[in-house]
């Protein structure tokens, strides 16, 4: 039986989402949910905007499945809160011409784009982005809503902290560790260990920015 699925993000990732279902046949996309109340009864991708976040409440009398497809990693994890407290069940969307280790461990709410790799005993947590053409080597520890843009390259044993960023085309060599909430910039090269809450950019990569945070 094909499951009726709520899309919660109507961008350009929310496009992605889409033509991963679509394209994986085994679900039916029944709609868009988006904070932007402009959206709101128009299409996007041919799929309609049913309205705000403030439904999913009502929406899930009728439907038990959905899938936060937004790209900002801290927002991402706020609507997954969103969707688990009005009861939603949350599902991956894993398109057909990714590969995907059947020794890989998955959380709920993953994404792994066309042309990804998900290699032996990597573990992914929930919310993970894999986008498209990225690679996660053998034995990866993901942490969860993480974003690995398209084309980066983790080889393998790399552990990388919750919300960080791996941006387009960087390359990670084996065993290292990148922090919770860092960016790691387009095309950079990590050959050593990465803190948390800073940017690196360049080959190798090197501290550019370090970002505030909270005291506890």
């Amino acid at each position: 039986m094909t499951m009726d699925v709520l899309i919660i993000g109507a961008g350009g990732h929310g496009k992605v989402v889409l033509d991963i279902l679509r394209a994986g046949g085994d679900v039916n996309p029944v709609g868009f949910i988006d904070a932007d109340a402009s959206l709101a009864g128009t299409t996007v991708a041919g799929l309609e905007v049913l309205g705000g976040p403030n439904l999913l409440p009502k929406l899930k009398k009728t439907h038990n499945y959905a899938i936060v497809a937004i790209g900002d990693n801290r927002a991402r994890r706020r609507y997954v809160k969103a969707a688990r407290d009005a009861g939603f069940e949350l599902i991956n969307a894993i398109h057909p011409a990714a590969s995907v280790s059947s020794s890989a461990t998955l959380g709920k709410n993953v994404v792994i784009a066309a042309g990804a790799v998900v290699c032996t005993e990597a573990k992914l947590a929930d919310s993970v982005i894999v986008n498209t053409s990225a690679v996660v080597d053998h034995e990866c520890i993901i942490g969860e809503a993480v974003h690995i843009a398209p084309g980066a390259l983790l080889a393998g044993r790399v552990r990388v902290g919750d919300e960080a960023f791996i941006g387009l085309g960087a390359k990670i060599i084996q065993c290292m560790t990148i922090g919770e909430n860092t960016t790691v910039g387009a095309g950079a090269v990590v050959i050593e260990d990465v803190p948390a809450h800073v940017t690196v950019v360049g080959v190798p990569a090197c501290v550019v920015k370090t970002l505030q945070t909270m005291s506890t």
